[in-house]
């Protein structure tokens, strides 16, 4: 029989501290964490509505493009869930959208003239979100998305397919915004 060795004793024991020290910090980093699903019933800050219902009361003012109308759109759609523009909103979301339309690749082609043959487009968002009642600023925030698309030498098909990037663009832009104001009345909730 041999004996045990207390180097490695000694060793194994502060191996077991430390792992039972990291979880112990392991845990108390997880239980400081706030991520929360943003479709949960349960209330973005204490004392207010769920979720969705506050994202519902947001009524979005009207714009003056076509491609901040889809923007305008697709957030209507999102905020009600498919049910429109609140009755009696308790926010009001002023909206603009700008675009910028690149080129992102020129091509040489057959003949002397370089061609494009691919663009971006870049919708940007600024938005001013308002308390109804009392007409004071909730939020502020600037967002942006590009989207690209072939360029064909046809007119119209390079027509429709700017067309095709706008509303992609919208789309995702739409999205990006419904996150970034819920985050900010969850904000908003914690300082009230």
């Amino acid at each position: 029989m041999s004996l045990p060795d207390p180097v490695k004793s000694d060793a194994v024991r502060l191996r077991g501290r430390l792992a039972l020290c990291g979880m112990v910090a392991a845990l108390a980093l997880v239980s400081a964490c706030t991520v929360r699903p943003l479709y949960s019933s349960q209330p973005l800050s204490p004392g207010s509505l769920s979720a969705s219902a506050e994202l519902g009361s947001i009524s979005i003012k009207p714009v003056n493009t076509r491609y901040a109308q889809q923007v305008r759109n697709n957030l209507i759609f999102a905020f009600g869930q498919g049910s429109g523009e609140p009755a009696a909103p308790a926010y009001t979301l002023d909206l603009g959208v700008t675009e910028l339309v690149e080129s992102a690749a020129i091509v040489q082609v057959q003949t002397q003239e370089d061609e494009p043959t691919a663009g971006t487009v870049t919708l940007t968002a600024n938005y001013v979100l308002r308390d109804t009642a009392t007409n004071t600023v909730i939020a502020v925030g600037k967002r942006s998305i590009p989207s690209s698309f072939d360029r064909p030498r046809q007119e119209f098909a390079a027509y429709r397919a700017q067309i095709d990037a706008e509303n992609r663009a919208a789309r995702e832009l739409a999205d990006l915004l419904r996150l970034s104001i819920a985050q900010d009345l969850a904000k908003h909730g914690k300082k009230a």
